[in-house]
């Protein structure tokens, strides 16, 4: 009895201390626009195409919901969520690290940096997109790529250089408008600064990506930015151009654990499944799709690396859903099958649709071409008159083209924006499981930062005490009469006119 008796007060001091153990490193990982609907589609398709009934790799790290209202609105775009999830406090749509009057906040990513811990963004976005741009630069509006991308490299940021890894895609934000592929409204060659003043190691190449992945030799701060605008959808990469999402969540996992263990600190690490909510916002089944799977295989493999480190915890959680995406027709039932045959996106179809008019073929030939290289190559069988004459006269025959196989599908879309609806929370490592509930997406923020121990209001009085950068914000935030967008447009298509 009296051992029994010990047993059960060295159980009960024993709790307290296995608890009091936090993580030495960090990753939040968000699949943008990536909604509980999301999850069912690629399950059941999954499940059709291995005649299977088995989860998926994330099933299983689910913890609970995310509730993702901004200040400004019960619908959330990406900049203000990011800004939750960074800053722990809500702003307005669009707005970009600030608050809803314009001032800056401290980020975790940034109080990382100031404990002396690395940090990296991976995003298949423009790396100057709104979610990993709002872990660590601080502007009005998310439009203001070119401002991003010189806070990002650490030419305009009050801390200096913040980020240590950056991969993803963007390169046109960091060219000169003299050059072609340039997005930039100056003469800045960013990339030339911040390879000469930063001390950047700066790459686009696919080989130079494999070498530091095999190697593991690279210095930092380090940036693998392959495309000039966003990265390509997973069913559209070319694996010759452009690694997986996967492959560098890992590597920076690894370039960034093995410079961590040589400071003898930690490391706070974001990662973003951009294009799935491209995808979404396109009403393209098939690029949705797989982007969700890549995120699924890139959870995954995070999962196990964290199994051989086990001082490190992950989060993760969309920004919001998008597109109101439903499964189900009348008859009860909806058809992953014809989501099978399609080899790629809406949105190269479209492309080859666009090629096909501009060639110089008989109006028969044209028709035959259009029935077999864009509808039969995305998987639309059966075409009708009526559709063969709409798709001449729509406006975006992306956007026409997954509807039309989301149709045969049994797959609905209710906006080209964004909803309001709860996302899932995942989480895996240290401590993951006392967060299991309903929350707000700033106390996600919270959560991680009281994990690591760090101090957001240390980076936030930091950042306001510099008057100046603060006044610029203010000025830039009155001097443009930004449009607080409640329903987003295309956001894979804001460059279009770059042709990017």
């Amino acid at each position: 009895m009296k051992f029994a008796r010990q047993s059960i007060l060295l159980a009960a001091t024993a709790i307290p201390m296995i608890r009091a153990v936090k993580p030495k490193n960090y990753v939040f990982f968000l699949p943008d626009g990536y909604g509980p609907a999301s999850e069912t589609l690629a399950r059941d398709y999954s499940n059709y195409v291995d005649s299977a009934t088995v989860k998926l790799p994330v099933d299983d790290l689910a913890i609970g919901y995310v509730r993702t209202k901004s200040w400004d609105s019960l619908v959330t775009d990406s900049a203000a969520a990011a800004t939750s999830y960074a800053c722990g406090i809500k702003t307005n749509n669009g707005a970009i690290g600030v608050d809803p009057d314009d001032i800056p906040c401290g980020t975790i990513l940034e109080a990382a940096k100031l404990e002396g811990y690395l940090t990296g963004l991976v995003v298949t976005s423009r790396i100057t997109h709104a979610s990993p741009a709002g872990f660590a630069t601080h502007v009005p509006h998310r439009d203001m790529e070119s401002e991003i991308a010189e806070q990002l490299v650490g030419y305009s940021h009050p801390l200096g250089r913040v980020v240590d890894i950056m991969m993803g895609g963007g390169k046109c934000f960091f060219l000169p408008k003299s050059n072609k592929d340039s997005c930039r409204h100056d003469d800045m060659d960013l990339w030339s600064v911040a390879e000469d003043v930063y001390h950047w190691t700066m790459t686009s190449s696919r080989a130079d990506f494999d070498d530091i992945r095999d190697s593991g030799a690279v210095h930092i701060p380090f940036a693998f930015i392959p495309s000039m605008g966003h990265m390509a959808y997973e069913v559209d990469r070319d694996p010759q151009l452009e690694p997986s999402l996967t492959e560098m969540a890992t590597t920076a996992l690894d370039i960034l654990h093995r410079k961590a263990e040589q400071q003898e600190t930690g490391f706070f690490l974001f990662i973003e499944a951009s294009r799935i909510d491209h995808g979404s916002h396109a009403h393209d089944p098939i690029a949705h799709l797989h982007d969700i799977l890549e995120f699924n295989r890139a959870m995954l493999a995070v999962k196990r690396w964290i199994g051989d480190h086990e001082d490190t915890a992950l989060l993760a959680a969309a920004d919001h859903e998008c597109g109101g995406l439903t499964l189900g027709v009348p008859d009860y039932a909806w058809y992953p099958y014809v989501l099978t045959q399609a080899e790629h996106s809406a949105k190269y179809y479209a492309a080859v649709y666009e090629d096909i008019l501009g060639f110089n073929y008989s109006a028969a030939l044209k028709e035959s071409s259009i029935v077999d290289r864009v509808f039969g190559g995305y998987g639309i069988y059966n075409v009708s008159l009526t559709e063969m004459a709409r798709l001449a006269i729509t406006t975006s025959p992306a956007v026409f083209l997954g509807e039309l196989l989301s149709a045969r599908a049994g797959i609905n879309w209710s906006t080209l924006g964004h909803t309001a609806v709860d996302v899932t929370l995942f989480g895996h490592g240290v401590n993951t499981d006392r967060f299991v509930g309903n929350y707000d997406n700033t106390e996600v923020c919270h959560f991680m930062t009281d994990q690591l121990g760090f101090d957001l209001g240390k980076a936030t009085k930091l950042l306001q005490s510099d008057k100046s950068f603060a006044a610029s914000i203010q000025s830039k935030a009155k001097s443009k009469n930004f449009l607080r967008r409640f329903q987003l447009e295309h956001e894979d298509d804001i460059l279009q006119a770059h042709n990017h």
